[in-house]
């Protein structure tokens, strides 16, 4: 199908250059006080997992800004919302512990990256930090972190994410009631009774 491959990392870097000096150095390994403001100012990320064989998945977690806790400067921890109970993500971390993080703030173009090794905890006296509406999280993903730095504002920028100017009208954009239900090809489920099911979800079992 292809017919130019990129199949070593010479001659990828033939073609994009090497990074600058400061771009090399911006790696640091703990949760600095920067970062600290960072994580509590974030209400959204995205969580990147791969199983043993090397299969990707990238997941979005949500909730209000700070709902990821620093524990300490080595340690964060993503509650376990209510979800589909696909739990793709803690499958994976079970045989393959890496996992990469995205952490983002509305408005801000700079996004910030965490990488390490990940656990699965149901340690009770700090999932009750993480409580909301006095409903406590029944698991977390415990994250070690082995890197931590700041990613450039241009995929933002090209793509004008914030801008609500670039935003399409309600009727353009696309039906994930639709999508749902031409994906799943259940009887008696079409795009009404999906649009029924998520409002349900998305009402009562956000916690």
């Amino acid at each position: 199908m292809f017919q130019h491959v990129i199949t070593d990392e010479k001659e990828l870097r033939e073609m994009t250059g090497e990074p600058s000096e400061l771009v090399n150095n911006k790696v640091i390994h703990h949760v600095d006080e920067n970062a600290r403001q960072f994580i509590r100012q974030s209400p959204f990320l995205l969580l990147a997992t791969s199983d043993s064989e090397g299969n990707a998945d990238v997941s979005p977690r949500g909730d209000e800004k700070g709902f990821v806790h620093i524990l300490n400067e080595n340690y964060l921890i993503i509650p376990e919302r209510p979800g589909n109970k696909r739990v793709d993500s803690m499958r994976n971390l079970l045989s393959n512990p890496h996992a990469g993080l995205i952490f983002f703030i509305p408005g801000v173009e700079e996004t910030l990256r965490v990488n390490g090794r990940s656990c699965i905890i149901a340690d009770k006296d700090l999932l009750e930090k993480m409580a909301h509406k006095g409903k406590v999280p029944s698991l977390g993903i415990a994250v070690e972190v082995q890197e931590c730095f700041i990613h450039c504002a241009k995929a933002f920028k090209r793509s004008g994410l914030w801008k609500p100017d670039t935003w399409l009208p309600t009727e353009e954009r696309p039906s994930a009631a639709k999508m749902l239900a031409e994906h799943a090809r259940l009887p008696d489920l079409d795009e009404a009774a999906v649009t029924e099911r998520l409002k349900e979800s998305y009402t009562k079992r956000l916690y």
